[in-house]
């Protein structure tokens, strides 16, 4: 897919996370909006993966560490052809095998079961060490959260990629700069984010990652790299697509009701409209 395209199926997979938090009453919709671009981007464009065949053995791998952001992840994975786009709506509802957090033994697609913050990337950085040990040429993914990192274990983990030099692996960090209790600067602050994974031995490379031009470059960087593990620190809006969500702390982990939801679609479907008519 060219860049204009991708930005038309990554506004669609907006649509996808909307009416997912919706129809639930409840989800996070302000880190899976942000991340958007990012989940489109990997699953349509950049990772090796077969939506006829999830389970192939040298797939790509994807680790959502900051596992309440799912409805992006089960959006970009609905729209790729995992399952139908109609179950988003089912996102939370009992017996639904789209939950409030990613569970690999439910939902196709699915690499890793993720939630507790902090974990993932320990679990991705193991799926990338035995990539190594099993001499495969599979690629993993983690997407972490800003306010993720100040768990301690991701630094733990990334100590061990950086020692390891686990050149397979590539960490995102959505740097959309607010978590649940406000600026992450105010909670505890990251910064700078690149630096710190430097320390630990990583290639950085920091861009807007809700710009398409800006990921595949980054992308092509990381696959270049040798000798190394990467991480990619995007700097991103949250809520981005919703103008009133964007940058708001309070829809970290909030649905809209009816109006404001007919108000997102018709921004959504404006900016779908909008990129319909781009050169």
């Amino acid at each position: 897919m060219n860049k204009l395209e991708l930005a038309k199926q990554a506004n669609e997979v907006r649509k996808g996370i909307v009416t997912a938090v919706h129809s639930a009453k409840a989800g996070h919709p302000g880190g899976s909006l942000s991340a958007a671009d990012m989940f489109t981007y990997l699953y349509f464009e950049e990772m090796n993966i077969d939506p006829q065949n999830p389970k192939m053995e040298n797939r790509d791998r994807f680790v959502l560490s900051k596992g309440h952001t799912a409805p992006g992840l089960y959006s970009a994975l609905a729209y790729r052809g995992y399952f139908p786009v109609e179950d988003l709506k089912t996102l939370r509802k009992l017996g639904s095998y789209l939950q409030g957090h990613p569970c690999m033994q439910d939902t196709p697609g699915l690499d890793m079961s993720s939630g507790s913050l902090g974990q993932g990337l320990s679990a991705a950085t193991g799926m990338a060490l035995a990539g190594k040990m099993d001499g495969k040429d599979y690629r993993v993914y983690c997407l972490c959260g800003d306010g993720e990192i100040q768990e301690g274990q991701i630094w733990e983990a990334a100590m061990f990629a950086g020692h390891r030099k686990l050149d397979n692996l590539v960490v995102i960090v959505d740097n959309n700069g607010l978590q649940i209790d406000g600026k992450v600067e105010d909670v505890c602050s990251p910064y700078p984010i690149d630096k710190k994974f430097e320390a630990f031995n990583f290639h950085t490379i920091n861009i807007n990652g809700n710009d398409m031009e800006e990921i595949a470059a980054a992308m092509k960087e990381a696959r270049e790299t040798k000798g190394m593990p990467t991480a990619i620190i995007m700097k991103t809006v949250k809520g981005k697509g919703v103008s009133f969500m964007e940058d708001k702390a309070g829809w970290h982990g909030k649905a809209p009701n009816d109006e404001e939801y007919a108000t997102a679609m018709a921004e959504l479907d404006k900016i779908g409209e909008e990129l319909g008519g781009a050169n």
